[in-house]
């Protein structure tokens, strides 16, 4: 399985993950916003389910069949992991939460992903 990892320094880790999580949680339930909003470099084709869970320090969002995203907040980073089930899946996601994060930071965040 494809994983990725991404250290984003900021002094607001905790407010950017429950941001991002309650967005996905948004976008699972069917409520307003949808995921092929998110597929603009990427082909956002077949059926996604996706389910969120978070606190103020730890987050996960599960992109079903693609993968799970894991996010800790710390005092001043923000770390996330993405396992998925291929490269494709991994991107997708990948996309999804760099577009995210960077649109709640004003594309103050800088995110490098690294395999």
């Amino acid at each position: 399985m494809p994983i990725a990892e991404a250290r984003i320094d900021t002094d607001r880790p905790s407010r950017y993950l429950v941001q991002f999580c309650k967005h996905a949680g948004a976008m699972g339930s069917g409520r307003g916003h949808q995921l092929r909003a998110h597929a603009e470099g990427v082909s956002a084709t077949g059926r996604v389910t996706i389910r969120a869970e978070w606190s103020d320090t730890s987050g996960t969002v599960t992109f079903h069949p693609w993968g799970i995203c894991r996010l800790q907040a710390r005092d001043t980073v923000l770390l996330v992991r993405v396992q998925a089930t291929s490269d494709d899946s991994l991107a997708r996601i990948e996309e999804i939460v760099t577009k995210d994060l960077g649109r709640f930071s004003r594309q103050e965040l800088s995110i490098a992903w690294h395999s």
